[in-house]
């Protein structure tokens, strides 16, 4: 090769090299917790791959006339293309399978008796690409946040109002923010609630203690104690009461639940579970492969021990174990490729809440990995987004 065309196969295996080994992690698990951001962000942004990928091809095909050196690199960003098509390509067909789980569970012109002007807000396609470019449009919202609510031990737990412009009185879901139960804040998922609450909500995220250093069940008390606050104070934060739903992701997910399917639990309206964990002995001894967390470690420090040394607390700890009657309408979102709360427990618990007469819809997008909705404007977000924000809309509007 000349000068030239070897620097230009130098660029073009880079570029090709860089764009697949960021495409690959759509089909390969991260085997670590600091490869995870790859394993969540990459099928989120897959099409951004793709076009990295096309220009890789692209920049391989001038060369390829003159050497056959450019088969490499061109090889490679084929099977980009390839890799990072892939959850595009299962997009029709999940979209097909939420609308009839949401058809089926809610009725099939449930959604269409909602207001115009609430259905207006809504978002129109449950894929936008030029969002997955741009971003999606958040509107403006009043925000107050610092608002403590107790001080258990000490530590002081605050919250965070999202409100509608208008003063009003609002539908409200109370955010619970995931972490492992050993960190985050509620400043987490920030783009979601004043999404969703520039669409006539009140959302309230709240805050909890963490683990190890407070093991269950402070957790769920800190909980039922915000929802108690929350009460409390509803005039002040234009709460309507009677319409509230808790909303959670992972660890939150789970907090929701337990406090929403305890017997003494406050009267709910819906509950919205985002990859939340549901029989925590059984994901003691079902691990994912690989496992990035060590789930183990993480249900040992929540807990304060193994299931041989705690058996009535990982009992206590699972939503499961709860579902024995009718509880409140539930949104469970799992995905496919989730390496910490596997979807099959997600699965499960539907089958659960259906056996007992509870309205459930399950959805599970197959391409997805663990926390995928922290790219708000990702293919799985804007999918999730789609169905969750005409879910609470019949849930707490209807």
């Amino acid at each position: 090769m000349t000068v030239s065309f070897g620097f230009l196969w130098l660029v073009s295996l880079l570029l090709s090299g860089v764009a697949l080994f960021l495409s690959i992690w759509i089909v390969i698990p991260a085997p670590t917790l600091s490869l995870l951001p790859l394993g969540v962000g990459a099928p989120e942004v897959s099409p951004w791959l793709l076009v990295l990928n096309t220009i890789a091809a692209i920049s391989a095909l001038p060369g390829i006339r003159r050497t056959a050196w450019f088969r490499f690199p061109l090889s490679l960003a084929l099977i980009g293309i390839l890799v990072s098509s892939l959850p595009l390509l299962q997009f029709s067909a999940t979209n097909q399978r939420f609308a009839t789980a949401m058809q089926q569970a809610l009725g099939a012109n449930s959604l269409a008796k909602l207001p115009i002007d609430l259905q207006a807000k809504w978002r129109t396609q449950p894929l936008i690409l030029r969002d997955v470019f741009r971003g999606i449009a958040v509107p403006s919202v009043r925000q107050t946040g610092a608002i403590q609510f107790a001080q258990p031990d000490g530590v002081p737990l605050k919250l965070i109002v999202y409100r509608p412009l208008p003063v009003g009185h609002y539908p409200t879901i109370v955010s619970i923010y995931g972490g492992a139960w050993r960190s985050g804040n509620p400043q987490q998922n920030a783009e979601f609630n004043r999404y969703i609450a520039a669409q006539g909500y009140t959302v309230v995220a709240i805050d909890y203690r963490h683990a190890p250093h407070y093991p269950f069940p402070a957790h769920l008390e800190d909980v039922r104690t915000a929802l108690a606050f929350i009460r409390q104070h509803a005039q002040e934060y234009e709460i309507d009461v009677d319409r509230m739903a808790l909303m959670g992701r992972s660890a939150g997910a789970h907090l929701a639940m337990l406090t929403a399917y305890q017997p003494d639990a406050p009267p709910l309206r819906a509950v919205v579970n985002y990859y939340g964990p549901v029989d925590l002995l059984q994901g003691y001894y079902d691990l994912p492969k690989p496992d990035p967390i060590n789930s183990r470690k993480v249900l040992r420090a929540f807990l304060g021990g193994t299931p041989e040394q705690k058996p009535d607390l990982y009992q206590q700890a699972s939503p499961i174990h709860y579902v024995t009657h009718p509880l409140p309408p539930t949104l469970l979102v799992y995905a496919g490729h989730d390496h910490l709360v596997q979807a099959k427990f997600g699965r499960a618990l539907y089958q659960r809440l259906r056996s007992v007469n509870s309205l459930a819809v399950s959805l599970e997008i197959p391409w997805a990995e663990h926390a995928f909705d922290s790219v708000f404007n990702g293919i799985s977000n804007q999918l999730a987004l789609y169905y969750t924000e005409r879910f609470l809309a019949w849930a707490l509007k209807s």
